[in-house]
């Protein structure tokens, strides 16, 4: 916790009312605990639009490019966990897609655009890309929960990162084959069961490894949503404001804050 505090104190804006080091706290406990304005008022001895306030400041001071990077490709096969040097020795990245509930917007549109048949509630969607190794290396920003997980990934940024000879794993809704085939890498899904009776003995045994390896993203996943669990709530509509000077809203520097604290945990994925 220190090391992160040393790292940002500076951006800090200096108050008498509160120290550098109480406004850290204050954004922790709201992330991490989901600690209401008003209680986090009460503790800290300040108004509730004044711990509104000090909690969007501190959560504008990006960790990401520090803790949340596309790594080098000699990094990653140097890191390779052994589970994967085997089947999947050329794999950049595993994705997947989440979502978080918000509140229901009162302008019809953006109701609709939100609308999540997957969830049956007002969701914003985030693909999210982990490395073999566990560590996130890409967050998106946040889309409609309507929008489908194939053209989130054809235009979220997420394609400028992979190189030829990659390999990518994903669930069977990730039908980019094409999008990905265009950068010459290559797309692992399990094996469609659609049209046929069942699946070959090699179709089974393939589907399974890769399901094996692709459940680390779920896990990683869960460990985001479970640690902070502000993004467990229901997130107020005031938080989707976007901030102009970084095309961001408020909630997209929530979850990419807490995937950047989540890296500096141990990895889900033994690396024996």
């Amino acid at each position: 916790m220190m090391i992160i505090f040393n790292q940002i104190y500076r951006y800090f804006r200096d108050t008498q009312s509160v120290s550098k080091f109480q406004q850290f706290i204050l954004t922790l406990m709201r992330l991490r605990l989901d600690v209401p304005l008003q209680l986090l008022g009460y503790i800290f001895g300040l108004h509730t639009s004044t711990v509104s306030r000090i909690f969007q400041e501190v959560i504008n001071i990006r960790l990401v490019p520090i803790f949340v990077f596309w790594p080098e490709r000699e990094e990653l096969r140097m890191t390779l966990p052994v589970s994967f040097r085997e089947k999947f020795s050329k794999c950049a990245c595993i994705i997947d897609c989440f979502e978080i509930f918000i509140q229901r917007p009162s302008d019809l549109q953006a109701r609709a655009d939100t609308y999540s048949s997957y969830k049956s509630h007002n969701t914003v969607k985030y693909l999210i890309g982990i490395a073999p190794q566990g560590v996130i290396i890409f967050i998106s920003k946040g889309w409609g929960g309507r929008t489908s997980d194939v053209h989130l990934t054809e235009n979220c940024g997420f394609l400028a990162n992979i190189i030829p000879g990659d390999v990518i794993l994903a669930d069977r809704g990730f039908t980019v084959s094409e999008s990905v085939a265009f950068c010459n890498v290559e797309l692992k899904i399990p094996t469609f069961t659609k049209g046929k009776q069942q699946l070959s003995a090699l179709d089974v045994e393939t589907s399974r490894v890769l399901a094996s390896a692709r459940i680390d993203v779920e896990r990683v996943i869960g460990m985001v949503c479970q640690k902070y669990s502000m993004l467990e709530s229901t997130i107020p509509i005031t938080l989707l404001h976007t901030d102009q000077s970084c095309n961001l809203t408020t909630l997209d520097k929530i979850v990419r804050v807490a995937c950047a604290l989540i890296n500096i945990y141990p990895s889900v994925v033994p690396f024996d």
